[in-house]
């Protein structure tokens, strides 16, 4: 199908498949996804032999995200979506191989690289979001973000459930302790991967960038307006949300297993999370398209300090931690999908690879810090202390919100 002839009607076709192939990839991705945050923390705090350490799981995840999603964002740019979301998932892949190899051999240092592999992987993951975005037009780019976001609902929420039946094929594998659910993260990603290099066509990016180039489309499938400082806004609301977040939620388990908790119920209060993270995710997109970016932002801010309030002072017991833990994820996804949205749109076609790039890694290098500095936290003010230190981040986010204006004279101007 040539760009240069494509109808409205073709366009929106083409668009719809997009977002049910990145659907599709994102259930398989979650898979991975959730198994690998129920188990990391564990994991390094077994291997390490200290809890002060068990933060490095979502650190050094984060981190490898960090790293990758500006080099992964400029593959977008030059070959497409395709070839970049697949490379994303084969470098999980690998690193779900090198993290049963360390668990096997008792390996600290072997575990954190695999953890960077499985972070550069979910790099991947993060900016299928914006490719749900390339193609969509102005009043329902928030939904169509949203419903790629909603999408890792189904495997995030499986995966941490699969951590006691993982046990039992792993057991039967020979495969180390606490890693038999990296067998159903196997063949996910393996499906993902070809799902990808199969079904992804039209490439999404590649694409736009043809069709802004020939003005064969109409404005509001095109962004040609950009406006640097409300996408610096975005990035700063997306980051920060993300770091809370992950703070937070990746200290949980730890937390739970301190007050005798189980693997089935540090297991479920993640799936809640996660499910907190996606399920309601296309509310959020519609509400996004409808109320403005930065009003959803804002709410996302409020439940994210309602959570950790409720974290702070309700820490003791395990249903208030899972109710911390839902409202957090419902924070965090409220703030991403109207977060994401505004930077799309904040940014001209030409620009919108690069931005997104810098701001999935700056999410993910705001969150690796924020998991380290939660380990010492948590052992030095306890799991309380550490909600309230989170709301500082909150607090920071809403007062920068006046960043997002556009001022009336700016509103029809671009600026290079």
């Amino acid at each position: 199908m040539s760009t240069s002839i494509l109808t409205e009607a073709e366009l929106g076709h083409a668009q719809n498949r997009i977002v049910g192939v990145l659907a599709a990839g994102q259930v398989l991705g979650g898979i991975a996804f959730g198994s690998t945050i129920s188990l990391g923390a564990l994991l390094a705090r077994t291997i390490s032999g200290q809890d002060a350490l068990s933060g490095f799981a979502t650190a050094f995840l984060t981190l490898g995200a960090a790293l990758c999603a500006i080099p992964l964002a400029a593959l977008a740019a030059r070959h497409g979506r395709r070839r970049s979301l697949t490379l994303g998932n084969a470098l999980a892949l690998v690193g779900i191989i090198v993290v049963v190899s360390a668990a096997a051999l008792s390996w600290f240092p072997l575990l954190l690289l695999g953890f960077i592999l499985i972070g550069a992987g979910n790099a991947g993951n993060l900016q299928s979001r914006f490719a749900a975005t390339d193609l969509a037009p102005t009043a329902r780019r928030g939904r169509d973000l949203s419903i790629v976001v909603w999408a890792t609902t189904v495997g995030a929420v499986l995966g941490p459930n699969l951590l006691e039946p993982g046990e039992v094929i792993g057991a039967a594998l020979g495969m180390p302790p606490l890693t038999g659910a990296y067998v159903f993260s196997i063949v996910a990603q393996l499906c993902a991967l070809a799902l990808y290099l199969i079904a992804l066509r039209p490439d999404p990016l590649l694409t736009a960038q043809r069709l802004a180039l020939q003005r064969v489309v109409r404005a509001d499938h095109i962004v040609e307006v950009d406006r640097p400082r409300v996408a610096r806004y975005a990035i700063i609301a997306v980051a920060g949300s993300h770091a809370v977040m992950a703070s937070v939620m990746a200290m949980t388990p730890v937390h739970l297993v301190h007050h005798g908790a189980t693997l089935s119920i540090v297991g479920l209060t993640i799936s809640l999370h996660v499910a907190g993270m996606y399920a309601l995710s296309p509310v959020f997109g519609i509400l996004a398209d409808r109320w403005g970016r930065v009003r959803v932002i804002m709410l996302g801010q409020a439940i994210l300090a309602a959570s950790l309030l409720t974290a702070a002072f309700a820490g003791s017991s395990e249903v208030g931690v899972t109710l911390a833990l839902i409202l957090l994820g419902l924070g965090w996804s409220a703030a991403t999908v109207a977060g994401s949205a505004l930077l799309t749109e904040a940014s001209a076609t030409q620009f919108r690879p690069k931005r997104q790039g810098r701001s999935d890694s700056l999410m993910s290098l705001s969150a690796a810090v924020g998991a380290i500095l939660a380990g010492l936290i948590l052992g030095w003010i306890g799991y309380g202390g550490l909600a309230l230190v989170a709301l500082a981040v909150v607090a920071a986010v809403v007062v920068m919100s006046p960043m997002a204006r556009i001022p009336r004279a700016a509103a029809s101007a671009t600026v290079d």
